[in-house]
């Protein structure tokens, strides 16, 4: 694996810090500056006095600050601090139970239960506090925010985090925010407020990206980000891709690797398996490899919808380089791709399930 320092995109142009590193330093608790973290079950953290938790700031090497990420873990029986601001945050429980209230400054208010495999995002400007109802285990989750962004345009911690402004359209406060069922929009996508369990979440097929792979897409509590759930069967491994920053690939379950690359350089190759993370830089294509006996199933923490495109060039996720799109289709790729991959299942006794090219 090549040194963390190859991996690092540096900006030449940034000579002084801005109000979010500012920020970011004041919280006191480990901020991790990495391409990609093996486990975040095991992440270690620190005591966040704001939070009121044990918390570390994740500013992972392949987002270009358009977004970053948190984990934060509430004590067994605890209760994080209340908190509100104008950044978006999808919330991913990575382990425990518990339940988050949210509430606006008209009176609107809703509790609502979750355990290991959940998704939401609280709306954006309201006030919210979650709570861990197991007495005898901590309750662990990764939050994935836009905060960069937001408090690097405003310049102003007290805009960000005393705006008294409702954005109504998102909450209301009218009763069972989130307890509605999900709406289908159209193609794999879904507008959500609350997904359940995202390891037994259904998907949708996609072939476009390999054989039997499924994915969906979660519009979440009106947010411009976005979540989508991927899924590989046994035996199979995905088409390269590659598409903008920020997105914050989680896998779920299954083992496997991924090799990421900028075009026309070397490929660097990750081994992961169950709570590993990592987020490609931009226009670097990236492609997962299934090596397990059990479905590959990740997800994704990202900008840019259908709906919302807010940054950079519109990507053509769907469509081969050969087409003008940004996808390697299986019979362009380099040889030593399969060969790699088939040969790694050989060691597992596993058989390859991929078509001839």
């Amino acid at each position: 694996m090549s040194k963390k320092e190859a991996l690092e995109l540096r900006d030449p142009n940034k000579t002084t810090k801005g109000l979010y590193h500012a920020w970011i330093e004041r919280q006191n608790i480990p901020i991790v500056k990495e391409f990609f973290i093996p486990d975040l079950r095991r992440l270690e953290l620190g005591w966040w006095e704001r939070k009121g938790g044990y918390g570390a700031i994740l500013n992972m090497l392949g987002t270009r600050e358009v977004d970053d990420a948190y984990v934060c873990e509430i004590p067994s029986g605890g209760k994080l601090k209340p908190d509100k601001h104008l950044y978006e945050e999808m919330i991913f429980v990575v382990s425990g139970k518990g339940q988050t209230t949210v509430w606006n400054s008209q009176g609107g208010s809703e509790t609502f239960t979750w355990s290991r495999g959940a998704l939401f995002a609280p709306p954006l400007n309201t006030r919210y506090q979650h709570e861990n109802l197991d007495p005898k285990e901590p309750a662990r989750f990764l939050a994935v925010t836009n905060a960069p962004v937001i408090l690097s345009i405003f310049n102003s911690e007290d805009l960000v985090f005393h705006c008294d402004y409702r954005f109504s359209d998102r909450y209301d406060g009218a009763p069972g925010y989130f307890s509605k069922p999900p709406e289908f929009v159209g193609g794999r996508i879904w507008k959500t407020n609350f997904v359940g369990d995202v390891y037994t979440q259904k998907l949708i097929e996609w072939e476009r990206r390999g054989k039997k792979f499924g994915s969906s897409h979660f519009y979440l509590s009106g947010n411009v980000m976005v979540a989508h759930i991927t899924e590989l069967p046994v035996g199979i491994y995905a088409k390269a891709h590659r598409h903008g920053p920020g997105a914050h690939v989680v896998t779920l379950m299954g083992e496997g690797y991924s090799l990421v690359w900028e075009e026309g350089k070397e490929k660097q190759r990750f081994d992961w398996t169950e709570g590993s993370i990592l987020v490609p830089p931009e226009g670097w294509f990236h492609q997962h490899f299934n090596l397990g006996k059990e479905p590959l199933r990740q997800l994704a923490l990202r900008w840019n919808t259908e709906r919302h495109w807010v940054l950079g060039r519109s990507w053509k996720l769907d469509t081969d380089l050969k087409d003008g799109g940004d996808q390697i289709g299986y019979a362009d790729e380099e040889p030593s791709i399969r060969k790699t991959f088939e040969e790694e299942l050989r060691k597992r006794g596993i058989a390859s399930a991929m078509d001839p090219v």
